[in-house]
């Protein structure tokens, strides 16, 4: 997140970033926290968190056996923010030091998938055409709900240490946030219990499933721990919802109006929906200690992250842009930042541009590009595309090619080529 001393200029918009207004810092320690103006609050939410703790059984005390070592946790402390700036809620979350845990004997498989904007995209589009219905659930501390395979010791967290079993360990029956394999745990759990109730998981996007009985059609997305109910039928994702609710502790969030941050707008009567949301070289990058001593204090990774995230929700416009400052953030100079600054200006501007689907045929429409050369560094092409489906952008991308085109035609082809790669994906 950009920081709030350039809040002025480079805010983007308000359902991808929230600036606050009043500066104050959330706390970086359990120490911190107790002595936070909202020491109260963080109290409160830490005890939330333990009763979870509590609730899903997650660890038992117990000796530390000879040999093994335990992992730490710390605490970390968050201002919930509505799309205004104000603080809605304090969060508090337990981790582990997952940093410290040892490969092949702490974890094995680390892998988890999630599910790619683009399919989010394209289902708000078909479900907009169709006029489906679009709720939205999240699953409450998704990662307590797997068992551990291996045996992994921790401390006991700061302020909950019980009294009189102070040398002993907390030894973790279920995933927990901040384990290396906690993603991959909590994923694998519900891969399992959708398929049991009879969902097909999509072959090429494994965070989408489908159930279809005679008529009746469900799609379910998963995002971590955000799951995204589409379908045709009320009753259907009613049942579909209390299963869920039966299996995991769910919060119902109704008519999905905020996904990953992107703001959907729908108007179900006019059967639409809308989400809100120069060349550069390594010449410009610093050449003299100092310079790069000056860059050093300039949150340029941030706000190129930031802009990143901008331009896969929502932003196509900005995809190119993107993807030049993109390339410089190892060794950024002021010519870079400028442009980072510029991006940001014309978001800024046009805080109110949307993805808006609707009102056109349900027909996948490509178009692809390329310039010739452009990149002063590597003299590659950079290839560009973009498909519609009901009136809107679903898919864009820009990116560098992976070779040195000796003519136009042979930059085109490569761009097509690319192109259609996607094209074959998306049917």
């Amino acid at each position: 997140m950009v920081g709030s001393h350039l809040r002025d200029e480079l805010t983007l918009t308000e359902t991808q970033v929230v600036i606050p207004d009043d500066g104050v810092e959330d706390p970086l320690s359990f120490k911190q926290a107790m002595n936070d103006v909202d020491k109260d609050q963080w109290v409160k939410a830490m005890d939330l968190e333990m009763e979870s703790m509590y609730f899903n059984s997650v660890w038992e005390l117990v000796d530390l056996p000879e040999g093994v070592k335990s992992i730490g946790c710390k605490w970390i402390y968050k201002r919930k923010r509505g799309s205004a700036g104000k603080i809605q809620t304090f969060k508090a979350r337990l981790v582990a030091k997952g940093c410290t845990q040892r490969e092949r004997v702490d974890y094995k498989e680390t892998f988890s998938p999630v599910a790619m904007l683009k399919s989010l995209r394209i289902l708000l589009s078909i479900a907009t055409f169709y006029d489906y219905e679009i709720w939205q659930m999240a699953v409450k501390t998704a990662f307590l709900n797997d068992n551990l395979e291996e045996n992994i010791f921790m401390s006991q967290p700061e302020g909950f240490i019980t009294q009189g079993q102070e040398q002993k360990v907390c030894k973790l029956n279920r995933s927990i946030y901040g384990l290396k394999q906690a993603s991959r745990s909590w994923n694998i759990r519900f891969d399992t219990a959708i398929k049991s109730y009879g969902f097909d998981q999509n072959v090429d996007e494994p965070c989408v499933y489908k159930k279809i009985n005679k008529r009746k059609v469900a799609f379910l997305v998963l995002y971590v721990d955000d799951i995204l109910l589409i379908g045709n039928d009320v009753g259907y994702l009613t049942d579909v919802k209390a299963w869920l609710a039966a299996q995991f502790q769910m919060k119902d969030l109704g008519e999905a109006q905020y996904v990953l941050g992107i703001q959907i707008i729908r108007d179900r009567k006019n059967k639409t929906l809308a989400l809100h949301g120069v060349h550069l070289s390594k010449e410009q990058c610093p050449k003299t200690p100092q310079e790069v001593e000056d860059m050093r204090r300039i949150p340029y990774a941030s706000a190129v992250g930031s802009l990143m995230y901008a331009m896969l929700c929502t932003r196509p416009g900005i995809c190119y842009a993107v993807g030049i400052v993109n390339r410089y953030q190892s060794n950024p100079g002021l010519d870079h930042w400028t442009t980072v600054k510029i991006i940001l200006k014309y978001l800024r501007r046009t805080r109110d541009y949307m993805l808006v689907y609707g009102g056109k045929d349900l027909i996948l429409t490509g178009y692809t590009d390329s310039d010739f050369q452009i990149d002063k560094d590597s003299r590659k092409s950079t290839s560009g595309s973009v498909f519609t489906l009901n009136g809107g952008a679903v898919v864009w991308r820009s990116i560098k090619q992976g070779c040195i085109a000796d003519s136009t035609m042979e930059a085109e082809y490569v761009a097509a080529c690319e192109a259609e790669k996607e094209a074959v994906w998306l049917n």
